[in-house]
């Protein structure tokens, strides 16, 4: 069973950016939106908000930036590749991300203090509408970033999707806050938000981890370990194999493995095995970037192992 990600490092550039370029051009005319919005409505959740959805324009630029630096071919600094360059994005893109979610806990805090105090705002029509298409949009981003995000392999576009993520869901609290003030229950917007801050900063951490399991070499899923030692056992003239290890570097995997053939085999024949296991797990694994074979001698009549 070979991987979803079946895309070479150009297309991987490629598809990534013009990911990241769709988010921008959502983003900048959505935050302009929410800001006429808030604006003429009178609604400080939205004006909020359009900061918020301008936010992510940043996050984007930061992802074409990090893919961009990743995909960057080998250097004599640089002998292994920059791939680990986007796990350092996904890591800015957590940092934001959780600053996001703290500042809207933050504020609902704010409001609600502001609300005891005897000071409601009741917001116009034009902002519940605003809310509406925001949540819709956003949500909508975030399945089309998530999408390939999960196609690529890649954490920072998993992160700018959970930042669309939160957008649209700071957009449901602002929906209900405003909601909640045109029916007399101001409280619902800052309650809603603190809900929606946990979520979005319980997303960060998981990003977080995620890109830090990537640069310290983290190994690969147990499944596909037994995917990658399945298709080395079918090649012909292996008789077993041992000590698989595996590693993310970035996006991207390296591969050593153990081999075992016939003992009475030549040096050249036993090369020819390693070079069959090596080529079909590279084609079979496209995100596999570097394998090292190690032949070991083993007597004809034992049994794979």
């Amino acid at each position: 069973m070979k991987e979803q990600n079946q895309f070479t490092k150009e297309e991987f550039e490629k598809t990534a950016v013009h990911v990241s370029k769709v988010s921008i051009l959502g983003n900048t005319l959505l935050s302009l939106l929410k800001l006429l919005a808030g604006i003429i409505a009178h609604s400080g959740a939205m004006v909020s908000d359009a900061v918020h959805s301008a936010s992510d324009v940043f996050s984007s630029i930061i992802v074409i930036i990090g893919v961009k630096l990743a995909a960057k071919d080998s250097d004599e600094d640089h002998p292994y590749g920059h791939e680990r360059i986007e796990c350092v994005a996904a890591v800015l893109l957590a940092v934001v991300l959780c600053i996001t979610g703290l500042f809207i806990g933050y504020n609902a805090i704010e409001i609600l203090r502001s609300k005891e105090e005897g000071i409601i705002v009741i917001p116009g029509v034009l902002a519940l509408v605003a809310a509406i298409v925001s949540i819709l949009s956003k949500e909508a981003m975030y399945w089309y970033t998530r999408f390939y995000a999960k196609k690529l392999e890649s954490g920072a576009l998993m992160a700018d999707a959970w930042h669309h993520r939160s957008d649209a869901l700071s957009s449901v609290g602002s929906l209900i806050g405003i909601v909640g003030a045109r029916m007399g229950f101001a409280w619902f917007d800052p309650l809603a938000s603190l809900v929606i801050c946990c979520f979005i900063v319980k997303a960060a951490y998981d990003i977080f981890m995620d890109a830090m399991n990537k640069m310290v070499d983290h190994a690969c899923s147990l499944d596909l370990q037994k995917e990658i030692l399945e298709c080395a056992g079918k090649q012909e003239g292996v008789l077993g194999l041992d000590n698989l290890q595996t590693r993310e570097f970035g996006n991207r995997i390296y591969v050593d493995l153990e081999v075992y053939a016939d003992e009475s085999l030549s040096l050249l024949e036993s090369d020819k095995i390693a070079e069959a296991v090596h080529d079909a797990i590279e084609e079979g694994f496209p995100r596999v970037k570097h394998i090292i074979v190690v032949m070991k001698p083993q007597k004809c009549n034992s049994t794979k192992e």
